[in-house]
């Protein structure tokens, strides 16, 4: 699955997500096989490596739904 990790000790009013592609069995913040970009809900800045992000989806990893969005607005942004 390629999923948001939540990063750092952020108050609650300050959310900063990482993308990144784990295993279906782990947790939210669990252990995770590689990072492909962040996402800031505030700012809304977003960074996804595309290429890698290809690479998983044709390997059979899922995309859950806010990343499914997100890398669809980036896609956009080129």
């Amino acid at each position: 699955h390629i999923r948001l990790r939540r990063i750092g000790k952020n108050p609650k009013n300050r959310p900063h997500f990482r993308v990144t592609v784990f295993d279906q069995r782990t947790g939210r913040d669990g252990r995770f096989i590689e990072e492909l970009g962040f996402y800031n809900p505030k700012s809304g800045e977003t960074k996804i490596k595309i290429e890698r992000l290809d690479h998983w989806v044709k390997n059979g990893a899922q995309l859950s739904a806010t990343v499914k969005s997100l890398a669809k607005k980036v896609r956009k942004e080129l």
